[in-house]
């Protein structure tokens, strides 16, 4: 019985020194290896690129909204996530009017892309055409010339990966850190 008992204690150790510390170990590494950008949260100094940011007012170009709600009582904690309301939801009609006012407000004309949440509630990118979308009211705001930031938004797109998954997409974070370096 104590050889069955010892024998089980070794292995454990084994799968514990394996499973525990050098199969995490390698995935660190290897991670700092190959994608040390992602690996340490694609921090720069407005923020992460993956994770969308709060932009308000004409002057910035705005991402999808933020599905981002506080908890409710004192000391109340951001959650983010999906907000799970259907397409005929009263609460989602609500929503879109009231973003696609605020935005006509600021002389954009309101995308779908623009008015509407993420899978995720937190998406980074919007699609050039939101982007381009803003183009004219991001000149006004900031006394550009419409075709500098125009051209500044298509400096900004980042194509399908691979060439065929997924969307054209544009940084909101990139291109906001771009135009503020415009002068």
């Amino acid at each position: 019985m104590l050889v069955h008992l010892r024998r089980s204690i070794v292995v454990s150790l084994i799968f514990l020194v394996l499973c525990g510390l050098a199969y995490p170990l390698a995935g660190t590494g290897l991670s700092q290896l190959l994608f040390k950008h992602q690996a340490d949260g694609s921090i720069g100094p407005h923020g992460s690129t993956l994770i969308g940011q709060g932009w308000s007012g004409p002057a910035w170009f705005q991402g999808r909204p933020d599905a981002a709600v506080l908890s409710p009582g004192p000391g109340g904690v951001v959650v983010s996530g999906v907000t799970n309301v259907g397409p005929r939801s009263k609460v989602l009609e609500q929503s879109v009017a009231k973003q696609a006012a605020a935005l006509r407000k600021q002389g954009i004309n309101p995308t779908n892309n623009l008015v509407t949440t993420s899978f995720s509630g937190i998406d980074p990118d919007i699609l050039p055409s939101d982007a381009y979308a803003q183009v004219d009211a991001v000149a006004a705001a900031r006394h550009l010339s419409v075709d500098v930031v125009r051209r500044l938004v298509a400096t900004h797109v980042h194509t399908r990966e691979l060439g065929f998954l997924g969307n054209d997409t544009v940084n909101v974070l990139e291109l906001n850190e771009a135009l503020a370096q415009l002068r």
